[in-house]
């Protein structure tokens, strides 16, 4: 048997194995609920550690190190491996929705509520909220941001829906980051719609499929959560290895949303490195500086005031860390100004790489090239603070920098590769497609030389 369908016999057994194992699967999602709400919960009301607390000796310190350091970079990393396997059989959030909504109203969803903008619109407020508030630093601040979208989630679970995770598909904040991952991801469960209408019965009665997706047509693997119950449906639904690169090549203006280029370009990149990168940036303090001379030539000195609370602006003076009202303009500035700034870069240079690929509908599908960067990106950053706590436990980490360097350059040649694959689709002269293959050269140059700037550049 080649080594393929070998492989895809495994998965396919795998598949049908999480259909056949759900109460099982239900068990580790309320041991997952369970640790997530002990850790969330109880640093929370402990007091704030001293200089000398280690990791190991400190329960905040060892949640912070576990929420940060560990959970969210690698959650994204198993997207990119898995799809949304997360999503279906692990996250908390989507548990909780999904168990309130057997409980609730059942309310149909709205139109309102189905908007396509809400998960990217979440994702930034989220990002600009938790910088404000240091959400990486201080377990109040944690369970303020995760604590409330989880709250958030039941309640949506209480109205809407009937044993469904309407919040998960509508307005989870990093809904619409793992939809644009899982894009990448080599595994994933594929319908075959001709054989599931021509499959007669006896039939397995029908699954419930939580997030709301018309199994019969769905194709890919961004809106799947990967839970398994429709493995084995009519003979048309199996997990199976494909490319990574099968699902962005294969995109078009026709399947992806306007919502999907503006999240990556304008979220993921240009936000989340202004996120990462404000705490060692220059330009930063040279923008608070001259807003600040300004303030102290008109006599407006309250703003250099760091009276906010701590749920509005960072303030733990018993550590010397408190924000004021300057601090706290110039971090939504500077998000702000990088997500413009870069977003719009992007989307000038990949719409120019579209006009003379002669398909001015390729734009979209160009953006999602960029998919393999922008999730680097976001481990970039988010294991930085990964490296940060370890170090403060005295370890030097020799191989990190390195490893950075990898990791950026290799995801930059798979984007890369992706943009020229898409261009080779059309119909052009070569010369056009070099032309548009520089455009993307210079996209993804300029996203790296951001990176470079925090790492290597700035520090």
């Amino acid at each position: 048997m080649p080594e393929l369908s070998r492989r895809n016999l495994w998965l396919q057994h795998l598949g049908d194995g999480m259909r056949r194992h759900a109460p099982l699967i239900r068990a580790v999602q309320w041991l997952v609920v369970l640790i997530y709400g002990l850790l969330l919960l109880l640093p929370a009301l402990l007091p704030l550690p001293d200089s000398q607390a280690r990791i190991l000796d400190n329960l905040t310190l060892l949640a912070q190190f576990l929420f940060w350091g560990i959970w969210w970079p690698f959650v994204l990393l198993s997207i990119v491996l898995f799809g949304r396997l997360w999503c279906g059989v692990l996250c908390p959030e989507g548990s909780l929705s999904e168990w309130a909504s057997h409980y609730g109203k059942g309310l149909g969803v709205p139109r309102w509520l189905r908007w396509g903008g809400w998960p990217t619109l979440a994702f930034c407020l989220t990002t600009l909220y938790g910088q404000l508030i240091s959400v990486y630093d201080y377990a109040q601040a944690a369970l303020l941001i995760l604590g409330g979208s989880t709250v958030a989630a039941v309640i949506v679970g209480l109205l809407f829906g009937r044993g469904k995770r309407v919040w998960c598909r509508y307005l989870c904040p990093v809904s619409g980051v793992f939809a644009l991952l899982a894009r990448l991801a080599p595994v994933h469960f594929q319908v075959d719609e001709q054989r599931w209408l021509e499959n007669p019965a006896p039939r397995l009665p029908p699954p419930n499929c939580a997030p709301l997706l018309d199994i019969r047509r769905m194709q890919g693997a961004s809106d799947c959560h990967a839970c398994g119950r429709c493995s084995g449906q009519r003979g048309a639904v199996q997990l199976i290895a494909r490319s990574s690169n099968q699902e962005i090549l294969q995109s078009s203006a026709r399947t992806l949303s306007v919502w999907d280029a503006r999240l990556l370009l304008f979220g993921v990149i240009g936000l989340a490195m202004g996120g990462f990168q404000w705490t060692v940036s220059p330009w930063f303090v040279a923008l608070k500086q001259q807003l600040a001379a300004w303030l102290i030539e008109q006599d407006l000195l309250w703003p250099l005031q760091d009276n906010a609370p701590w749920w509005l602006l960072t303030h733990y003076p018993q550590l010397n860390d408190s924000f004021s009202w300057l601090d706290g303009f110039s971090i939504v500035a500077y998000l702000g100004l990088s997500s413009v700034l870069l977003g719009t870069a992007l989307l000038i240079l990949l719409r120019l790489t579209a006009r003379l690929a002669g398909n001015p509908a390729l734009y979209s599908p160009l953006a999602m090239t960029l998919t393999p960067l922008g999730g680097a990106g976001l481990f970039l950053g988010l294991s930085a603070t990964t490296v940060k706590l370890l170090r403060y436990e005295g370890l030097l980490l020799e191989w990190v920098q390195p490893t950075r360097a990898s990791l950026l350059i290799a995801a930059m040649a798979w984007s890369l590769v992706l943009g020229w694959k898409l261009l080779g689709r059309e119909d052009v002269s070569l010369a056009r497609r070099l032309a548009g293959s520089g455009c993307l050269l210079l996209a993804n140059g300029l996203v790296g030389y951001g990176w470079w700037l925090q790492f290597w550049g700035w520090p």
